[in-house]
């Protein structure tokens, strides 16, 4: 088995974060941008098979956070998958988790970053993402407290501003029950497709677990903090879903270029449209805070095996962060931000988050009972769900997905030539 450290012990986080703050982070990370914008890919995608595809992502989701929340508690280390992967699998296994987590994130900070800066002030998205980025950067290096705190606001805001599309939705006289109906145009495709576009939604709860090594108890907090987010986001995105096929049916929800926009216009509610928008915006600020967050924990575990450059291990004396590796996320986040509009080419993004977690699911299974280990079905229906939407992804993303890893696996091979080192 790999090791998950090496030679002489890396300094440690400080455990600041309670359950209520780890239940926060993971739903600033889930309830993001995507719920205003993934419903109508996804209804293209499916058609009146929404809701199954919702399903379906859901399920496999609770699979993929029970099995994080087994390893986290009983790896409760910065990383998430990347440590998990090295300790039950192998080294190169946690390494490909790990590549496949920062490179693609990275590029879903960008594409985040792009939106806060479209909603926020569309003529200028690029210098308000470089702000973005620049200043959650900066909440991040101050320490993690105060990125929960930050969040809790953002939630806040985001819940008012759903709750409030919902009730002005099903209250209206648009509002007709069949066109929740599932029958019709629905294929099993699209709603696989559907369910792996939806899926992202959800992948947030996996900060929680990449932020293991800040968490107090985490043996205790981490598996109790995974679902009650995870449930918490399904039943916001359900009353969504619902409150959007309701006025506008699949076929225009489908076409909608700003759907939750769309649908409470649909309803009479146009005074709700600015709120909408600002409510996009924050909850992208929200997804960009979090993916920084993961992102620079999973670098810093990375750094301290030297699979990135070490430098980046260090922890700040004082507030207790990976404050190298935050600047260093930040600083490529913002660079990529001001000159590329990565939102449509990070499908390779998705495919890696499923491969990410198809690893989890794999390290979860060779778990014992003494050492925590779920049922045997969930993590194989995790691991076989994170592969069956993986390759139900459009062919340009699972093309473009392989080849990044592939890139990633020959990096490691070359490294392992260079030093000599063991791959587990």
């Amino acid at each position: 088995m790999g090791r998950v450290a090496a030679g002489r012990a890396p300094e440690e986080l400080e455990r600041r974060l309670g359950l209520r703050d780890a239940v926060v982070i993971g739903l600033g990370s889930m309830i993001g941008a995507g719920v205003f914008a993934a419903l109508a890919p996804a209804a293209r995608a499916a058609g009146s098979g929404l809701l199954l595809g919702l399903a379906v992502a859901a399920v496999v989701a609770f699979c993929n956070a029970t099995s994080s929340a087994r390893l986290a508690a009983r790896y409760p280390a910065s990383g998430g998958t990347y440590v998990y992967g090295r300790a039950r699998l192998g080294d190169f296994w946690g390494y490909l988790a790990g590549w496949a987590f920062v490179v693609g994130k990275t590029a879903s900070c960008a594409a985040m970053a792009l939106t806060v800066g479209a909603y926020a002030w569309p003529g200028q998205a690029h210098a308000v993402a470089v702000a973005a980025v620049v200043a959650l950067t900066a909440v991040n290096y101050a320490g993690v407290q105060k990125s929960a705190w930050l969040t809790r606001v953002v939630v806040a805001i985001v819940l008012a501003v759903l709750a409030a599309v919902v009730v002005a939705s099903l209250t209206s006289g648009a509002a007709s029950a069949s066109r929740l109906d599932v029958r019709g145009d629905a294929s099993f495709g699209g709603v696989l497709q559907a369910a792996g576009l939806l899926f992202f939604a959800f992948a947030g709860y996996a900060r929680i677990a990449t932020l293991g090594e800040e968490v107090r108890d985490p043996a205790r907090t981490i598996p109790r903090a995974v679902p009650l987010a995870l449930g918490i986001t399904l039943v916001v995105y359900a009353l969504v879903a619902v409150s959007s096929l309701a006025v506008l049916g699949p076929e225009r929800l489908g076409r909608a270029s700003a759907p939750l926009s769309e649908a409470v216009r649909a309803a009479g509610a146009d005074w709700l449209a600015p709120a909408v928008r600002v409510g996009a915006a924050v909850a992208a600020t929200g997804s960009l805070l979090a993916l920084i967050l993961g992102v620079s924990r999973t670098t810093l575990a990375m750094a301290r095996d030297r699979h990135l450059p070490h430098v980046l291990s260090a922890v700040h004396p004082r507030f207790k962060v990976p404050h190298r590796a935050e600047l260093a996320v930040g600083a490529v986040v913002a660079v990529l931000a001001a000159v590329v509009d990565v939102r449509g080419a990070i499908g390779f993004s998705s495919f890696g988050v499923l491969v990410y977690y198809a690893i989890a699911n794999a390290s979860a299974w060779t778990l014992t009972s003494e050492t925590g280990r779920p049922p045997r079905l969930v993590p194989a229906a995790g691991l076989a769900g994170c592969l069956l939407l993986a390759f139900a992804l459009p062919a340009a993303s699972v093309v473009t997905g392989a080849a990044v890893l592939a890139a990633g696996a020959a990096a490691y091979a070359v490294r392992r030539a260079l030093t000599g080192r063991s791959a587990g």
